[in-house]
């Protein structure tokens, strides 16, 4: 591609700002084109009075150095590092996250653990190929009895899925060393070698995430976004991409363009429409929203963890973070909160039930986990977020790469983050590393 005379950014999400970012860095001509009242998409920080939340259990790990250090000059001294573990509450116990040997001794008792550890030697040995499905690989990477207690059910719950319709790619590797190795290194070690496996070092803005969204945004400058411009159509010469229709009527001429929308919208939006063949794949593409209930306490603080995974059927929601745990700037002196995610589809009945209802759903095991008295509650707060990230069902990398090679076609332009390549990619500090290059390759063309 190209240096453009001027760049187009579909959606002001953290993908879109990002590239922005980099283009403004760069002395780029660009708009970002934005459908709502604000920027940040799903990588926002919510207000509820003195009390702050994000858009979920956000953290950012420094996988990418340069990218980290961009974030650090973005944000100077409100760039905290913080180290706080993660648990798994099952049966009644609190579990290390990731799973540890020693701790799975300790909590599953010596018959269980043997039968758990004899189980993944056997998967391990196993000549039986996966399926491609996330079922069949958890079984034969962990073991019945590991996949069964902490992540068929939960992955259930979390996708809206069984685990035989999810890929495996869903599995990541968040669950490792669950092996003779790392049990006896623990053994021996003991605490040390625990907390250097498990890693709970991350990084982590004084007033949330969405600090980084505001960042970016006010790097790009107001002059160069757009908000409250919906995209409606996308026109296209079967090799360019010639205009793309805001709001119904405003049309824009593109050079070169960055379209971090959702993948199944963009491909919809098309015109001329696409074959009926891609079109069918697109809408085939599903994405899980999210509910987020907040709970905010009259209490000093609830727990000791960055976050808490629920995994059994019995709770409704899949994961309980504590902001304050990551900021002590997240409540006021001490108050403390606690955040819900229940995911959800948008026919599910969760997603149209009304505020006061759905608090009265999750509170009563909220109580009896965190001994929550009913004086200490302030109050509460829902917020509901759509597009939360694809589902990635089994045989879903197909689709997309057949979609994306018809999209190739089109020399001026390219897809952007987690929606718009349709990927489970995790945090802002992906969605930055792929907006650098971008503008990194319009630099060198």
């Amino acid at each position: 591609m190209t240096k453009p005379s001027h760049l187009v950014i579909l959606g002001g999400g953290p993908a879109g700002l990002s590239v922005g970012y980099f283009a403004q860095k760069k002395g780029l001509p660009f708009t970002i084109y934005e459908a709502s009242h604000r920027t940040g998409g799903n990588c926002v920080t919510f207000r509820h009075g003195d009390f702050r939340f994000d858009s979920g259990a956000h953290r950012f790990h420094d996988k990418y150095p340069e990218v980290t250090k961009e974030i650090k000059d973005l944000l100077g001294g409100d760039f905290q590092k913080c180290n706080i573990n993660s648990q798994i509450y099952a049966g009644g116990k609190l579990f290390d996250f990731p799973l540890s040997p020693l701790n799975l001794l300790k909590k599953l008792g010596l018959p269980t653990f043997i039968k758990a550890l004899v189980e993944r030697l056997r998967s391990q040995l196993s000549r039986n190929e996966t399926n491609g499905d996330f079922e069949s690989f958890v079984l034969r990477a962990y073991g019945k009895t590991i996949a069964e207690r902490f992540l068929l059910n939960y992955s259930e719950k979390l996708w809206g899925d069984s685990g035989q319709n999810l890929s495996s790619m869903i599995a990541g590797t968040r669950v490792r060393g669950l092996d003779l190795k790392t049990f006896f290194v623990e053994a021996f070690r003991g605490q040390a070698a625990k907390i250097e496996r498990l890693d709970g070092t991350f990084y982590y803005p004084k007033l949330g995430i969405g600090m980084i969204a505001e960042k970016l945004a006010e790097t790009c400058g107001s002059k160069n976004i757009q908000t409250g411009s919906i995209i409606t159509k996308i026109f296209h010469d079967q090799n360019r991409i010639q205009e793309v229709q805001i709001n119904g009527d405003q049309r824009i001429k593109i050079d070169h363009m960055v379209n971090s929308l959702p993948l199944g919208l963009f491909i919809r939006m098309m015109e001329p429409v696409v074959p009926e063949k891609i079109l069918s794949l697109a809408s085939s593409l599903r994405f899980r929203n999210l509910v987020l209930v907040g709970l905010f306490l009259d209490r000093e603080m609830v727990t000791e963890n960055a976050s808490m995974y629920f995994p059994e059927g019995v709770f409704p929601f899949t994961r309980v973070y504590e902001p304050k745990r990551r900021s002590e700037f997240m409540a006021p002196p001490g108050k403390t909160s606690l955040i819900v995610e229940i995911p959800c589809h948008k026919e599910d009945k969760i997603w149209n039930t009304k505020d006061d209802e759905i608090i009265r759903f999750v509170l009563p095991s909220l109580s009896n986990i965190f001994s929550i008295k009913e004086n200490e509650i302030i109050d509460s707060q829902v917020v509901r977020l759509g597009n939360a990230y694809p589902v990635l069902e089994k045989g879903f990398e197909k689709k997309v790469e057949e979609i994306l090679l018809f999209l190739s076609r089109f020399s001026n332009m390219k897809l952007a983050g987690r929606n718009g390549k349709f990927e489970y990619s995790h945090s802002i500090h992906n969605m930055m590393k792929f907006g650098k290059e971008v503008i990194d390759a319009y630099v060198m063309n």
